[in-house]
């Protein structure tokens, strides 16, 4: 006899309930033909109901089977009971149960299908224990898992049918596989049986196995298990590897999704075998040339070469060369004149562009691009058309606090910094000077190609008054012009000239007075004296107080009477008659 684990065998489908319908009695009745109790015969009573006993077929109906136990009576068992045909033969003695001494009808109730449940349960419990390896079909569906045929009904659990999730137990309908036998209860004649601990220690034994004979190199087949953001992982016969996404191919992916999918088989090579933590490291461009290898020689820096857009981000553009090999175009490499703030201002993804090579890193698989490098640079020879001093017209393109940006021709700007649009004004910001849209006239001050800058002036297209102002308005020459502004400290005049000049507080009259709008006013049109001349910083300092004691002290008389004779109506009012007490020369009073 073989040992109880070794033990595997298969048995029909038996039914847990029988039921016999209230209408059969009659036949009951009519097939029996009812005999009396012969001498010798056993007594129904004395016997317990769900024993066995060995009968003798003795009539075949189209419903059921009589069969003499050796009771006051024969008993009748449905034919549906018996599964095998061989069985139905007048004459052949079979084991029954008893099921019922007698029913309503007074007949004996047999059951061949409990005596074989009996019988293959005592087989069972004789030959088998925890933990045995039996073979079963599995019969159906029902609550919680599936019904497994293994001579007698099992229960398997639906977490112990496999080792991996089930979407549909139907698929394992009428299939026979190997069982464990988890749990048998004696009390309640039922057992509980396990596929998914025999799949788990055959993976156990053959990834054992398999991390015991795999090398690095050797190309084994895996079937996707599942793919995530990071890579793939295959199935490898019961042994779990990793395809890292930067494994796959050699040209760029975002997602493994790209190239593999659920359920397919792929050929991979084994990179690397942690036995201990039980993992495998596999490659799948591996196993094709890289063609990263003579980069270097096919694609020399200078190369012109050609290739389609196939990815746009903020920095740039990702060109496709061939199959694996892709390069970046730099949007500081579109253009020689265009500032380019996204490489969608220039290329769309799907173009067909020429480039340059400019760079290659091989260890790190890039390749360095420029459109640009594909036409001429403007700014080669712009120290030949620009050279300094040229006179220009240019589109002013926009303004800032520190000047404003002029277009010479599309793609080169030029700056006039707000230091050179006025040799005497002070200029504040450019747009009190400017807009956006005029042209202006402009000399070239410098150029830097290797920066991309050309300085261009305004003030430098007149002279200077200042390299002449001690010829124009000597010291101690006398000056004419209109208040622009008046302060605490004094008031400043703008000359005839354009410059402007200060006439501190203390030089505004030859007379004492309480505050400065007492003796002048924007807009006042006097004639003061040169005292003090600073080219360096653009500084003139005016006296109206020297030039009247100088003008008293020559013809003092004179101007009285001329003070006096010209008072006119509108220069009676306190504020002038303070400023002629006080004798300021205002032009008009």
């Amino acid at each position: 006899m073989a040992e109880k684990s070794d033990y595997t065998w298969t048995a029909s489908h038996l039914l847990d309930d029988i039921h016999y319908r209230q209408d059969d009695a009659e036949k009951f009745k009519e097939l029996l033909r009812l005999p009396g109790k012969k001498q010798g015969e056993a007594s129904a009573d004395a016997i317990a109901p769900g024993t066995i006993l060995r009968g003798t077929i003795v009539e075949i109906s189209k419903d059921f089977v009589v069969v003499d136990v050796g009771l006051k009576s024969e008993g009748l068992v449905p034919i549906a009971e018996f599964t095998d045909p061989d069985e139905l033969v007048l004459g052949n003695e079979i084991e029954v149960n008893l099921d019922h001494t007698e029913d309503e009808q007074g007949q004996i109730v047999l059951s061949r299908e409990k005596a074989a449940r009996q019988r293959q349960w005592e087989y069972i419990i004789q030959h088998c224990e925890e933990g045995s390896i039996v073979k079963g079909k599995i019969l159906r569906k029902v609550k919680g898992g599936l019904m497994v045929d293994i001579g007698m009904e099992a229960f398997l659990p639906g977490s112990q049918i496999d080792n991996k999730r089930i979407k549909n137990l139907d698929e394992f309908v009428g299939t026979t596989c190997e069982f464990k036998i988890l749990k048998i209860n004696l009390e309640r004649k039922n057992i509980v049986v396990s596929r998914r601990e025999l799949l788990e220690a055959e993976r156990i034994s053959k990834k054992a196995e398999l991390l015991e004979t795999i090398q690095e190199g050797d190309v084994c087949k895996g079937v996707v298990k599942n793919i995530t953001d990071f890579g793939v992982f295959l199935d490898l016969d019961g042994i779990d590897g990793l395809l890292h996404i930067t494994d796959m191919t050699w040209k760029r992916i975002k997602h493994p999704s790209e190239i593999v999918e659920l359920g397919q088989e792929l050929e991979v090579m084994i990179l690397g075998v942690d036995k201990d933590k039980g993992r495998v490291a596999l490659g799948l461009k591996q196993k094709e040339h890289n063609p990263w290898d003579e980069i270097e020689k096919k694609y020399q820096i200078g190369t012109r070469v050609k290739g389609k857009i196939v990815k746009l981000l903020p920095y740039g553009a990702f060109i496709e060369l061939e199959p694996g090999i892709e390069g970046l175009i730099h949007v500081s490499e579109m253009s020689w004149t265009k500032t380019v703030n996204d490489p969608s201002e220039v290329v769309n993804k799907g173009d067909e562009v020429e480039a340059i090579v400019l760079s290659v890193q091989k260890e790190e698989g890039k390749i360095s691009l420029g459109i640009k490098q594909t036409q001429t640079n403007p700014w080669d020879d712009v120290e030949e058309r620009y050279p300094s001093g040229t006179n220009v017209k240019a589109e002013v393109k926009s303004l800032t606090n520190y000047g404003a940006f002029v277009e010479l021709e599309p793609g080169i700007e030029g700056l006039i910094h707000i230091s050179d649009l006025s040799w005497i004004k002070k200029v504040s910001h450019p747009s009190e000077l400017f807009k956006k849209g005029d042209r202006v006239e402009a000399i070239v001050l410098s150029v830097d190609k290797e920066s991309k800058k050309i300085t261009l002036g305004v003030k430098q297209l007149s002279t200077n008054p200042w390299e002449r102002i001690q010829d124009t308005i000597p010291v101690n020459s006398l000056v004419t012009g209109k208040v622009t502004k008046v302060t605490a400290f004094g008031a400043f005049v703008e000359l005839d000239n354009g410059i402007e000049g200060l006439i501190h507080v203390t030089e505004l009259s030859d007379q004492p007075f309480a505050k400065v709008e007492d003796v002048i006013a924007t807009g006042d049109k006097v004639t003061a004296k040169v005292m003090k001349l600073d080219p360096d910083h653009k500084k003139v300092s005016l006296s109206i107080k020297e030039y009247l004691i100088e003008r008293n002290r020559m013809n003092r008389d004179d101007i009285v009477v001329g003070e006096e004779s010209s008072e006119s109506a509108q220069d009676k009012t306190p504020a002038a008659k303070r400023r002629r007490n006080v004798r300021v020369e205002v032009e008009g009073s």
